[in-house]
């Protein structure tokens, strides 16, 4: 099985994963749960977040995630590149890995396009390198690797994963300006045949249209 939901924020929203919220007794580590961007278990190194890391490492489950704007992205750079179902990856141990910008991975037998990154609003306010990393913000070289992908699969997969989402889904629905990477994904929707794009960063849950999903909270299931 499969389950999908918005930003952990670290240890500020992983409460979502507790039993009351989540039951994930039946579920193996062939079972996985997606996060939206903003993991944010990759941030200082501390005990406190060694334990929460700990913690999700010991669900049942495997969490998959891709990074949103708040993560410290010199942590994952960091990692080593890893191939994993068609695609690359940062393994933060056998049961938490990200999913890198512009890779398209195979789970049960679906095709995931996977893209984080976005802008951070309230970077004026943030200290480089301690909670605020440039790479937050996708290369030419992601953008284009990405498009590269795509086309090798005929620019057609089942589900798109991503942080923020195209500019026209959340133009005059959020305080939160466009950017270069929501223009960029108004071309992926253009272009790509899907059956539906989850993404969080706009701290709500809201379907938008028929294939637009915002997700924070909720763990639903996805397959």
């Amino acid at each position: 099985m499969i389950f999908i939901t918005g930003d952990l924020h670290g240890d500020i929203d992983i409460d979502k994963f507790n039993t009351k919220n989540f039951d994930s007794s039946d579920l193996t580590k062939n079972d996985y749960v997606i996060i939206c961007g903003d993991f944010g278990l990759l941030w200082n190194n501390s005990k406190q977040e060694k334990w929460w890391l700990n913690w999700l490492t010991n669900k049942p489950f495997t969490t998959l995630f891709v990074d949103g704007n708040h993560e410290n992205h010199d942590m994952l750079d960091a990692l080593p590149i890893e191939e994993w179902n068609g695609g690359k990856i940062h393994r933060i141990n056998d049961s938490i890995i990200h999913f890198m910008r512009g890779q398209i991975f195979t789970l049960e037998n679906r095709k995931f396009f996977t893209f984080g990154g976005a802008d951070s609003i309230d970077k004026e306010h943030r200290r480089e390198f301690i909670s605020w990393w440039k790479q937050e913000m996708p290369s030419c070289a992601e953008y284009e690797e990405g498009l590269y992908n795509l086309e090798k699969h005929d620019n057609t997969v089942d589900y798109i994963i991503t942080h923020t989402c195209p500019s026209r889904i959340i133009e005059g629905k959020t305080y939160k300006g466009i950017t270069a990477i929501e223009k960029y994904f108004d071309n992926i929707e253009n272009i790509v045949k899907f059956k539906h794009w989850y993404f969080g960063h706009y701290h709500m849950y809201k379907r938008l249209e028929d294939k637009f999903t915002c997700l924070y909270w909720e763990v639903i299931r996805l397959i």
